[in-house]
């Protein structure tokens, strides 16, 4: 099951709260995005590799990237930022950032 529901937009941004429940059923969206993990953890797959999450953890994801998240705990939500024009931006580089 997914829980998604957009909190504002603006232009080409949208910014929305999405709580999977079992499964991340996601697939490959038009624009870049980050994702903001609010609470739980688990693991993100992008491109058939896998990379551990927390709470407050920052993680990029190019326009058309194959990506979900698995393993993750029963209180996992997480801010969804979409923005730009289809296709993405130029020179997007896909990363993992944990807090400083």
């Amino acid at each position: 099951m997914m829980r998604f529901a957009y909190a504002l937009r603006h232009g080409t941004m949208k910014l929305g709260l999405y709580a999977p429940v079992g499964e991340d059923t996601q697939t490959p969206h038009k624009q870049d995005e980050l994702y903001v993990i609010v609470s739980g953890s688990g693991s993100f797959e992008k491109e058939g590799e896998r990379q551990p999450f927390t709470a407050n953890d920052v993680i990029f994801v190019a326009a058309g990237e194959h990506h979900r998240f698995v393993d993750f705990t029963a209180d996992f939500s997480v801010w969804v930022i979409f923005w730009g024009a289809e296709g993405g931006e130029p020179g997007a580089a896909s990363a993992v950032s944990k807090p400083l």
